[in-house]
């Protein structure tokens, strides 16, 4: 499972059950301030998809350097574990987001409004589908 956590809403991919192409599921939103990381769906998803493993994505400053989100990242990361004892990979995600928009206004010349509403969840199929090709076939769904 590909997960871009962000600090208002938590974007879902899956794999395919090969672990060749990543898909976005949904948006999960959250609320950092008041502790509601959204888990009780993400633990839906984890039950419904025999889910075996977490890819996180790192949003790293462009100087390669670690941020406040990293941090967050990080500690979604820690509650994922604890809640699910499943294995976590973090993926850098530099420019996912932009890439996402890009995809968005020139191929599919979508409105502003409606990239709002599957942003998240088109980044977190690219920071899995990243993942996925840079480390192969994986074992079920990651």
């Amino acid at each position: 499972m590909g997960l871009d956590v962000g600090s208002k809403t938590v974007g879902v991919a899956l794999s395919d059950p090969l672990g060749w192409t990543a898909q976005g599921v949904e948006i999960i939103p959250i609320d950092e301030e008041n502790e509601e990381f959204g888990l009780s769906r993400v633990s839906e998803l984890v039950k419904k998809n025999q889910v075996s493993g977490f890819v996180l994505g790192l949003p790293k400053n462009m100087n390669n350097t670690e941020g406040p989100r990293v941090d967050a990242s990080h500690h979604y990361g820690d509650l994922l574990i604890d809640k699910f004892g499943l294995p976590i990979d973090y993926q850098d995600e530099r420019l996912t987001t932009v890439e996402a928009q890009r995809m968005l206004v020139e191929e599919a010349d979508t409105s502003r409004q409606k990239r709002k509403k599957v942003i998240d969840k088109l980044a977190a199929s690219l920071i899995l589908q990243n993942y996925l090709d840079r480390h192969g076939k994986l074992t079920k769904e990651l």
